[in-house]
């Protein structure tokens, strides 16, 4: 019986996430839903740095664990996440370059992020990331 499946794989019964997207601003950085969805929505997350690569990584962590920073509510529920942890912000936006804002606008940076679901894992590359200003409330492309 092996030899006559031999070759095939499994139809893997998961849905695929949406794109990962990490946010930068001079208060905030941002994950947003699907980012949240492939860590499992976990209560608190470790965020990661690699100073060479420029590249930032997301992971679950326990309540206990140092450097944890409170990440999803209790309900387990999926949602976009604004961190504003002033030494996570400062170390993060290091890794970018926002364009200066003009009056009642907000700079950012945003990118893409490489989901690794089976380890629960998101990273981001910083070099890879685009900036751009948005109104106070929504997005704006720059130019």
């Amino acid at each position: 019986m092996a030899s006559l499946l031999q070759g095939f794989e499994e139809v893997q019964l998961v849905k695929p996430v949406g794109k990962t997207v990490l946010t930068v601003t001079d208060s905030a950085i941002r994950f947003n839903k699907a980012t949240a969805e492939v860590l499992g929505s976990p209560a608190y997350v470790k965020v990661l740095v690699n100073e060479k690569t420029k590249q930032i990584a997301v992971t679950p962590a326990t309540a206990k664990a140092d450097n944890a920073l409170k990440f999803s509510k209790a309900d387990g529920k999926a949602a976009s996440v604004s961190l504003k942890e002033a030494t996570l912000v400062e170390t993060v936006k290091a890794f970018f370059t926002l364009p200066e804002a003009p009056e009642g606008e907000v700079s950012y940076a945003s990118v893409n992020g490489a989901a690794y679901p089976e380890s629960k894992t998101v990273i981001f590359d910083s070099t890879a990331a685009t900036a751009g200003t948005m109104k106070r409330r929504g997005r704006k492309k720059t130019a």
